[in-house]
């Protein structure tokens, strides 16, 4: 199987670019984020067309996760159990879909940004993560399913090494390149996981967004921040990963690109 996470910046603005990549790639599931469109919003027709089955979560412009597959979709959960809420009175966004593709169960994650160290949304993206790594813990602990194959994917809006971004000087104070968000990150590790693209892709300055403004792409000042971290049942069937750069390229890119994982049948 051949699984791949995008943060596509709007889908229904690069619906175009988002089929042609599944029919040129090959990739039979693909996890994406920031959708920005509610679910009856969604371009689903353009997908099912491609022969793409899709679930959604999407309630408003902002955030929204998809999953698109073409080898099934089964037990959907548009939330992770004690997924945390922002704001005053909290609520729960749309950034986490899970769905069952080809014996895979897969997650498509969209962290929180944090915003400013000194902002709310610093604070609810811990909690976040926290949340994610407790639960996602339970579903291949010995009393939940240690044979699980867990794909956790996604724009997790943190660069785990100095490497992950192309000045760390210029990040001085600034969100994604904390100690705690790191540790948050690395916690997974504890909780069972694997970071597979890391593991097969350990290349420094290897990116997977660059923003639009400054002219970032053209001078290769990006940032790694998507990732997938795999249960042990998953880990040890993925074969190989690829960071599809020439995806930025090019009218109507995104500001991410995809992340390929090659993935083996279970024995």
């Amino acid at each position: 199987m051949r699984l791949a996470t995008w943060n596509v910046n709007s889908v229904r603005t690069r619906v175009d670019r988002v089929i042609a990549f599944l029919e040129r790639s090959g990739t039979d599931v693909l996890a994406m984020q920031e959708t920005k469109c509610k679910d009856e919003q969604f371009p689903r027709e353009a997908f099912e067309a491609a022969g793409y089955e899709v679930v959604t979560s999407g309630f408003s412009q902002w955030n929204g996760v998809a999953i698109a597959s073409r080898v099934g979709i089964t037990d959907v959960e548009h939330a992770f159990a004690g997924q945390p809420g922002f704001g005053e009175e909290p609520v729960v966004e749309a950034r986490a879909l899970g769905a069952s593709c080809g014996g895979v169960r897969v997650w498509s994650l969209y962290i929180p940004n944090g915003r400013e160290i000194d902002d709310p949304h610093f604070t609810y993206k811990l909690r976040w993560l926290e949340a994610l790594r407790t639960e996602a813990g339970r579903w291949i602990a010995d009393d939940g399913d240690p044979a699980l194959p867990v794909a956790l994917v996604g724009d997790w809006n943190v660069a785990p090494l100095d490497t992950d971004v192309w000045d760390i000087g210029v990040f001085a104070g600034r969100t994604h390149v904390t100690p705690a968000e790191r540790d948050a990150f690395a916690a997974f590790a504890s909780a069972g996981y694997t970071e597979v693209s890391r593991e097969h892709l350990p290349a420094e300055h290897t990116y997977t967004y660059w923003d639009y403004q400054q002219l970032r792409f053209p001078r290769n000042e990006g940032m790694r921040i998507d990732f997938t971290w795999a249960s042990p049942a998953l880990a040890v069937r993925v074969t190989g990963v690829e960071i599809d750069r020439n995806e930025r390229k090019g009218k109507g890119a995104s500001d991410h690109v995809p992340v390929i994982l090659d993935i083996a049948d279970a024995a």
